[in-house]
């Protein structure tokens, strides 16, 4: 399954570290990013990053783009928000 959602194309994913190897290949930052962000909004205190159900992604600037670390920023900026 092919990410088509226009996050894709979001400069503020630059700043990711680039992942071009094991399981976080080719998955999308972008839906990463956004399925941390769910999970910091809502606090969530076990984590779990089911890459495996990410879609894949080869464009725009997520392409090369770390799931792991999207995640994380995504969580982070969840909890920073749901305290607002």
């Amino acid at each position: 399954m092919e990410c088509n959602l226009e996050h894709r194309y979001n400069d503020a994913f630059n700043n990711l570290p680039h992942d071009q190897g094991g399981s976080g290949r080719h998955k999308c930052a972008g839906c990463a990013y956004d399925l941390g962000y769910q999970d910091g909004l809502n606090r969530r205190e076990r984590l779990h990053i089911d890459l495996d159900n990410l879609p894949n992604s080869q464009a725009g600037v997520v392409r090369h783009k770390s799931p792991h670390a999207a995640y994380a920023q995504g969580y982070l900026d969840g909890v920073h928000e749901s305290y607002n």
